[in-house]
Parts: structure tokens; C-alpha cells; sequence
């Protein structure tokens, strides 16, 4: 009889301690997969790396002048040319800049900083009018390289005076939503109420 119970009780024992053993392998693995997760979820936001919020055409004229001294100065050489510049601007955010941290027992992925919008490229198209070469100063393709760059920069100038940046920050509800909808993808949550929103214009303030 007592040999009996004592295989009753060690089988009962065993199954404790596997069951023991079981649940701590599943938690270790749970734990794991749910590091990867958050890991691959982070990875994830921000390779998608530059988000196009706002896109502005532009439309300029812009008056260049090279004057260049030949033959020890003796002879000055002028070019020139009227230039209309059709450039293409796109506004939007630099996701690398978000702030992010992963909380891994609640399945959550908190958002403490959203950046301010920024120029993320220039697509100048140059046409070229009343073009005037010197003597000893004629246009290179160099001078076309230069050329786009100073273009790029004009419009550069002329992106704080044209509303873009503004709208771009009233976009930044939306381009939060885009974040949320990757982090739903595998079941995660979003968590931005670190961040201020004005009631009036659903606008995020960068800390």
C-alpha cells in the first residue's frame, strides 16, 4: 500500500514539475518573441524613414549675372541669362527623429516626441531664356550644376513665406495615424498622449 502512494505521489510530484518547467519555458519564449516583436516593430517605423506630408509647386524667375576678369584684368566678360524656375517642394517628416520606446508587458509602443516638419527634397525643372554669352565667359555644364543648386536654394528661401511648413504641421495628426496603423499591424498599440495637441488645430508642439 505504501509503495503505492509513494508512486502516486511521485508521478503527481512529476507532473507538478513538469508542469513547472512547462510554463517557465513558455514564459521565457513569450517573453522572447515579444522582445523580437517590439524590436522588428521599431526597425519597422523607421525604415519607413521620410513621410511626405504636404507637396507645393512654385513657379519663379530668377535673374543670374557671371562676370569674369581675363588676361590679368584687362578684359571683363559678362554672361547672363533669364531664368523660370518650376520647382516641385515636399514637406513632411523625418521619422528617424521619432521617439520611441517599447513596453513590452503592456504590448504598447510609446511616442514621447513627434519632429517638426522639414524640406525633404527640392525638384527644380530650369528653362532658360535670353541667355547672353560673354566673350571669354560662356555657359558649362558646370555652370548648369551650380545653376540647380541656386535654384534649389531660392526655393528654399521662398518655403517659410508660403504657408507649407504651416500646413505641414496641421498634417501631423495624420502622419501619427500612419505610425499607429504599423504598430496595429501585429497587434501592438500606440501610445501618444505624451505629446500636446491644441484642441483648435489638432497640432503637435515639439518639446
Amino acid at each position: 500500500m505504501g509503495e503505492v502512494v509513494d508512486t502516486i505521489l511521485g508521478l503527481v510530484l512529476g507532473a507538478i514539475l513538469m508542469y513547472w518547467m512547462f510554463s517557465l519555458f513558455r514564459k521565457k519564449r513569450n517573453k522572447e518573441v515579444t522582445l523580437q516583436q517590439s524590436t522588428v516593430l521599431l526597425e519597422k517605423i523607421r525604415s519607413v524613414y521620410k513621410l511626405v506630408s504636404v507637396e507645393g509647386d512654385f513657379a519663379e524667375i530668377y535673374h543670374y549675372e557671371n562676370t569674369k576678369d581675363s588676361f590679368m584684368s584687362l578684359f571683363r566678360s559678362k554672361k547672363k541669362a533669364l531664368i523660370v524656375i518650376k520647382a516641385k517642394a515636399h514637406i513632411g517628416y523625418d521619422l528617424n527623429k521619432l521617439e520611441l520606446k517599447a513596453d513590452n508587458e503592456n504590448r504598447k509602443i510609446i511616442l514621447s516626441r513627434f519632429p517638426q516638419p522639414e524640406v525633404l527634397s527640392i525638384e527644380p525643372d530650369l528653362q532658360f531664356y535670353d541667355i547672353k554669352n560673354g566673350i571669354f565667359n560662356s555657359f558649362s555644364p558646370t555652370d548648369l550644376t551650380q545653376l540647380n543648386q541656386e535654384a534649389k536654394e531660392h526655393i528654399k528661401n521662398k518655403i517659410p513665406e508660403s504657408g507649407l511648413m504651416e500646413t505641414a504641421r496641421k498634417e501631423a495628426l495624420q502622419a501619427v495615424f500612419v505610425v499607429e496603423k504599423i504598430v496595429e499591424t501585429i497587434g501592438w498599440k500606440l501610445d501618444y498622449s505624451a505629446l500636446e495637441i491644441s484642441n483648435r488645430e489638432k497640432q503637435f508642439i515639439e518639446e
